[in-house]
C-alpha cells in the first residue's frame, strides 16, 4: 500500500523548526512529505527564520537554515494528498495574499483533508475563509485576524498549546510540535505502539540546532519520555545552538540558532532508568568528549547494550569513549579520522542522508539524514507507527 502523503506549504522566512521538524518527523514515521513554495520548483530553497522568545516584548529573529524544496508548487494536486501542514514564521504574512495559496488551502478543506497549522500559519487559513465557526489557537498576535475571520479563539495557556477541531489542528508555537504531530498522525489513521520508552539526550552549547530539536520532538511525538541534560547545567537551563549549512564555502557556515531548554539535571541522571541515548552533533561534542562524566555515561549505555544514536560530530564523543573498536559506523566526513583511529570500520555516507545500524548503534552523518536516523532508532526501541 502506498504511504500516506502530506503537503508542506513553505515560504521564505517561515520559522526554521516549524518547517523541518514536521517535514523530517513525518518522513521518519513512514509518510511521504512534499515541500512546495509558490513561485519555486523542486530543488529550490527557502530561507528560514529562527524565532526565539528571550525576554523582549516580542520574539527575536535571525536567519536560519536553507530549506530545500522537493516538489513544484504549480504541479500540486490537492486530491493526491491526505493532509496539509502549514508552518508559521513570517512567510504566512505574504503567502496569505497569494491567490494560488488561498485556492490550494480551500481545495484541501473542500475535500475534507486533514490540516495542521502552527503559529502564524493560521493567517493563511483566515485568508482562505476556512476558520469561520471553527475552534482554533495560534501565536497570540494572530488572534485579531482569526476573530475577525469568525473563528472561536482559544487563548494558548502555554507555548505548547494545541487545539483539535475535527479535521483542523492548530498550535501556538513550535513547542507544541509533539502534540500537534501526534494528533496529525492519528488523524491520518496512524497507530503508535511500543512507545513507553525513556530516552536521554546529551547536550552542550552550540550543538547543531536541528540535530537536537528534530529527534527530541519526534520522539516526544511518539509518546516517549525524553530528557535533555548538559554537564554543569540543571533542568530549566538552556543551551545555545548552532545553525550549520552549506552556502558555497569549503565547509559549513555557522549562524546562531534557537536556545534549547534542558529538562533534567546532569548530575542527577541515573542511566539505568533510560532505554536509549541520543548524541546530537554540532560543535558541542568537541568539548563534551573531554568530560569524564560524559564518557562514563556513554560507556554505561554500551556496556549494557542499550541503543545509542549519534549523528554528525557526535561520534567524536564515541571515539573518545573507546566504544567504537570493531564497530561499523559513519559520521560527518570531517570526523572520519576520529572514527578510523578509534578502531571502527568507516562507512561512507553516500548520500549524506545515509544512516547505518550496527547492533545497538545507529550513526548518521548530518541532519539531512534525520528521517533514517530516527526510523532506525525507533526500530531498535521496538516502536512502530502503522497506517
Amino acid at each position: 500500500m502506498a504511504p500516506k502523503k502530506v503537503l508542506l506549504l513553505c515560504g521564505d522566512f517561515m520559522e526554521d523548526y516549524e518547517a523541518m521538524v514536521p517535514f523530517q518527523a513525518l518522513q521518519a514515521f513512514g509518510l511521504a512529505v512534499d515541500a512546495v513554495c509558490p513561485g519555486k520548483k523542486s530543488g529550490d530553497v527557502c530561507r528560514t527564520a529562527v524565532h526565539v522568545l528571550a525576554g523582549a516584548q516580542t520574539y527575536s529573529e535571525t536567519v536560519g537554515h536553507n530549506f530545500s524544496l522537493n516538489a513544484t508548487f504549480d504541479e500540486v494536486d490537492a486530491a493526491s494528498y491526505d493532509g496539509l501542514w502549514v508552518p508559521g514564521g513570517r512567510a504566512p504574512e505574504y503567502l496569505a495574499h497569494v491567490p494560488g495559496v488561498v485556492e490550494l488551502v480551500t481545495k484541501f478543506v473542500s475535500l475534507g483533508k486533514q490540516i495542521a497549522s502552527i503559529c502564524h500559519g493560521q493567517l493563511i487559513l483566515a485568508a482562505a475563509g476556512v476558520v469561520k465557526g471553527r475552534t482554533c489557537t495560534a501565536f497570540p498576535p494572530v488572534k485579531p485576524v482569526l476573530v475577525a475571520a469568525g473563528a472561536h479563539w482559544v487563548e494558548p495557556d502555554t507555548e505548547a498549546a494545541t487545539v483539535v477541531d475535527g479535521d483542523l489542528i492548530t498550535a501556538a508555537t513550535y513547542e507544541g510540535h509533539p502534540e500537534l504531530i501526534r494528533h496529525f498522525v492519528k488523524a491520518l489513521g496512524g497507530k503508535i505502539s511500543g512507545f513507553d520508552k525513556k530516552i536521554l539526550f546529551i547536550c552542550g552549547d552550540y550543538m547543531e540546532d536541528y540535530e537536537v530539536k528534530v529527534p527530541f520532538q519526534s520522539l516526544q511525538a511518539l509518546g516517549c519520555h525524553v530528557d535533555a541534560v548538559c554537564p554543569s547545567k540543571k533542568a530549566g537551563d538552556t543551551c545555545p545552538t548552532a545553525v550549520h549549512d552549506f552556502e558555497g564555502d569549503q565547509t559549513y557556515s555557522e549562524k546562531p540558532g534557537h536556545t534549547f531548554a534542558l529538562t533534567a539535571t546532569f548530575d542527577d541522571v541515573d542511566p539505568s532508568g533510560y532505554d536509549a541515548l541520543v548524541i546530537p552533533g554540532g560543535r558541542a561534542p568537541e568539548y563534551l568528549a573531554l568530560n569524564e562524566s560524559v564518557i562514563a555515561l556513554v560507556k554505561y549505555f554500551f556496556e549494557n547494550k542499550k541503543p545509542v544514536a549519534s549523528i554528525c560530530h557526535g561520534q567524536q564523543i564515541l571515539s573518545a569513549a573507546g566504544v567504537l573498536k570493531g564497530r561499523k559506523c559513519t559520521a560527518y566526513p570531517a570526523v572520519k579520522l576520529n572514527v578510523v583511529l578509534s578502531g571502527a570500520t568507516w562507512l561512507e555516507p553516500d548520500p549524506i542522508s545515509r544512516c547505518f545500524t550496527d547492533g545497538n548503534l545507529v550513526t548518521g552523518a548530518a541532519w539531512p539524514g534525520h528521517p533514517e536516523f530516527i526510523a532506525q532508532l525507533i526500530a531498535l526501541l521496538g516502536i512502530q507507527v502503522s497506517f
